[in-house]
């Protein structure tokens, strides 16, 4: 399975984790994406997506490992891969038939979004 995670890029951006190289993927609070967060395993791909006023896929990750210990709060560890050249805006996506029925577009406010391969692959460009 690919993830999208939405990330407000003044708290924390794509240039934070290319900084970094690996961090911890926290703050999430609502249920749904929590049970997204738990169900990851290592070596699944990332997405990672600028709201705001960006509002753009901007670059990739890996889930490097994950303890669901704490449902309220799993511990995922992703680490940094490479930025997106060409970002995908949201009305991009909105406009693109794969992602017709996703909870990237039906859910708005949903910070970690499952994503089918194609979904995945068009992200990239």
């Amino acid at each position: 399975m690919d993830y999208l995670l939405k990330t407000e890029p003044s708290t924390y951006s794509f240039s934070d984790l290319q900084r970094e190289k690996i961090t911890i993927w926290d703050g999430v609070t609502n249920p749904v994406a929590l049970k997204y967060l738990r169900g990851m395993k290592p070596g699944e791909r990332l997405v990672i997506y600028h709201t705001g006023d960006e509002k753009a896929a901007v670059g990739t990750a890996t889930v490097s490992s994950v303890d669901p210990s704490d449902p309220k709060a799993p511990q995922v560890r992703i680490k940094v891969d490479e930025p997106i050249a060409q970002p995908k805006t949201l009305a991009e996506i909105k406009a693109h038939p794969g992602f017709a029925g996703s909870p990237l577009v039906r859910q708005g406010r949903l910070s970690v979004v499952p994503l089918t391969d194609a979904q995945y692959r068009f992200l990239l460009g």
